[in-house]
């Protein structure tokens, strides 16, 4: 006889994944080893460097549950955080 139950069964949560509009809002600055602020902007695009398609419009980050850090994340060239400190991030 077949009925309707429900059954809880484990599974492992493994990430989170962020999509955030920040609709040309987004603010950021780049930091030196010391703390001291390089630059950066507020109120701009999100920067190419940026993980996933966002256009610009979206911040769009895998965190892994256990340890926190952004398993999405691809690490940017010199050039790509000098243009950012300078103002030019979204070419």
């Amino acid at each position: 006889m077949e009925i309707s139950q429900t059954k809880t069964v484990p599974v492992v949560a493994k990430e989170i994944r962020i999509h955030l509009k920040v609709s040309d809002m987004f603010g950021a600055a780049i930091h030196d080893d010391a703390g001291n602020e390089l630059g950066g902007q507020e109120d701009g695009y999100v920067p190419d460097f940026m993980p996933g398609q966002h256009y610009g419009d979206y911040v769009i980050l895998n965190i892994d549950l256990d340890t926190g850090l952004v398993t999405n994340w691809k690490q940017p060239t010199a050039e790509q955080i000098e243009k950012f400190i300078g103002g030019d991030s979204d070419d």
